[in-house]
């Protein structure tokens, strides 16, 4: 019995609304502090662009942004996070052109939530929080207060 072509065991990969001018999407990201017991988190966010600041956030809030990326789709963002009270840092990228980002993030709102345990993404199709980074041990770059 011969396979039917038309049928296949792959399935295609998840849809996202990223059109094929993404410049003109309006992005917003999102640092949630989803730590325990008033853990402060320290955030500080930037671009080659734009430097968004320090901020101390109190478990439950959050320090959000929104742009548009350029138009050769190269917008990157970074952020350095850290708990003091529990000597924990990381330093990771909270956006670029990237269609699996794309994708947890809904095409346009991409959610960062530090935890105990590490760093996680909320990937919003699916509803869950997917983890993506360990903490690193010490202050980092917490002493100088910015961002290489």
């Amino acid at each position: 019995m011969a396979a039917n072509p038309s049928t296949s065991t792959f399935s295609a990969p998840p849809p996202t609304k990223v059109s094929p001018n993404a410049w003109y999407t309006k992005w917003h990201v999102h640092v949630v502090n989803g730590l325990s017991n008033n853990k402060i988190l320290f955030v500080h966010c930037k671009s080659g662009d734009d430097d968004l600041g320090e901020h101390n956030l109190t478990v439950g809030s959050e320090t959000q942004w929104h742009f548009r990326e350029n138009i050769w789709l190269t917008t990157q963002f970074w952020c350095f996070v850290a708990s003091e009270s529990d000597n924990i840092f990381k330093k990771f990228d909270v956006y670029w052109h990237d269609h699996d980002l794309f994708y947890r993030c809904n095409g346009d709102n991409c959610i960062w939530i530090a935890k105990d345990d590490g760093i996680y993404l909320k990937n919003i199709p699916d509803n869950i929080d997917e983890f993506k980074h360990h903490w690193e041990l010490g202050r980092g770059l917490l002493d100088n207060s910015t961002i290489l």
